[in-house]
């Protein structure tokens, strides 16, 4: 029986040569081959640098565009039974996310820009509110703050003109990952299964169990970091919802929009919302009750329950790969040591750490598994 080879795959013959070849020790390899090995290394270093130094800036925007569309492609896969047209099912299947936020984001824009035109053309009365609220602080009463009350009024005022143009220039520094987070989802929607596939034959054999730990600690810890991260924003922007209208604060909704999009941010949280919310309550209905509460159920419930404990629990127990301890370091220095990629960066490098230890240090380790196929 004939072996019939299909173009663009290796025959049996050379899968066989390329085993001997590794097993092979280095002081077998004549000189001319080493030098080749060493410069082929060395070429494919310098172009896997290159290209991440190239892709730096969307990097986040392409692992986002894969994450979405692995949650999304059932859908996908619901819609293209219908449709019968990748193309189309990709692009119906985008609008699923892309809709609700652009109608948020919207919504948020001309609220905040009423508000700002709101405080420009009452420029005086809220400076002395203001003025009047902080000479009523402990400490504060021979104070004379007018002038640069009126000084931040001031600048508060000028970001109603200045919104539009930053608004452009925000699209404009998005675009290109706006771009990359598209094609990147819409590609995995539609050739999935030929992108597993090619990544699989890349392989050797040999590194199946490594293969599988990396592939396995990867999903499990990206899909348990954007589960948790996208579930306790939900959380606490419907507190800071909630308080807002039990203390009737206006700008309900997107105090609470503005509150899920900057928590994603290192270092700002939803305290960045509900502590101005409290200077607010204080100033504008000298309501220090109601502040103080607005700080606390803040405090105790966003930042030091939710974003503290209840994130990484979430992250560890979806993930199924790190436990509390080691998800909230993935999650804490990922974000503060590479900004808001570190949500995914974090997560990802300590899973690939424990890829690697728990494949070299097991029983029948891959090591292990090259020694037994060189002496079989």
């Amino acid at each position: 029986m004939s072996v019939v080879e299909v173009p663009g795959e290796s025959s049996p013959s050379d899968r066989r040569r390329d085993e001997r070849r590794l097993n092979s020790r280095l002081a077998d390899f004549p000189a001319p081959e080493v030098r080749r090995a060493v410069l082929t290394w060395l070429l494919a270093a310098i172009v896997v640098v290159l290209f991440l130094w190239m892709v730096r800036r969307v990097l986040i925007a392409g692992i986002l565009g894969i994450v979405i569309a692995a949650y999304l492609r059932p859908l996908y896969l619901r819609i293209h039974h219908r449709t019968e047209r990748p193309i189309v099912s990709a692009v119906l299947t985008l609008l699923v996310v892309i809709i609700p936020v652009l109608g948020a984001l919207a919504y948020s824009y001309v609220e905040l820009v009423d508000v700002l035109g709101y405080i420009d053309s009452h420029q005086n009365e809220v400076a002395e509110r203001i003025d009047a609220a902080i000479r009523q602080l402990p400490f504060m009463t021979d104070a004379n703050p007018t002038e640069t009350v009126r000084a931040y009024v001031l600048t508060v005022s000028g970001y109603g003109t200045k919104i539009p143009a930053a608004v452009r220039e925000a699209l404009v520094e998005l675009s290109v990952a706006i771009t990359i987070f598209l094609l990147t989802a819409a590609y995995v929607f539609t050739d999935a299964d030929s992108i597993v596939s090619y990544v699989r034959s890349k392989v050797p054999q040999r590194y199946d169990r490594l293969r599988d730990a990396l592939v396995t600690n990867v999903t499990g810890v990206l899909y348990g970091a954007i589960y948790s991260t996208l579930l306790t924003q939900s959380l606490k922007t419907l507190v800071i919802f909630l308080l807002n209208l039990a203390f009737g604060v206006p700008l309900a909704a997107v105090l609470a929009i503005l509150a899920f999009i900057i928590g994603f941010f290192p270092i700002v949280g939803s305290w960045s919302v509900y502590v101005p919310v409290a200077a607010w309550l204080l100033v504008f209905r000298d309501s220090p009750v109601r502040a103080g509460l607005m700080v606390l159920v803040g405090f105790l419930l966003n930042t030091l329950f939710i974003s503290t404990y209840l994130r990484p629990k979430i992250a560890a127990e979806r993930s199924g790969v790190l436990n509390f301890y080691w998800m909230f370091v993935a999650l804490v220095t990922g974000v503060y040591t590479f900004g808001l990629a570190g949500i995914l960066l974090g997560p990802i490098l300590i899973g690939l750490l424990k890829a690697v230890v728990d494949s070299v240090t097991a029983h029948a380790s891959w090591r292990l598994t090259d020694v037994e196929e060189g002496t079989g």
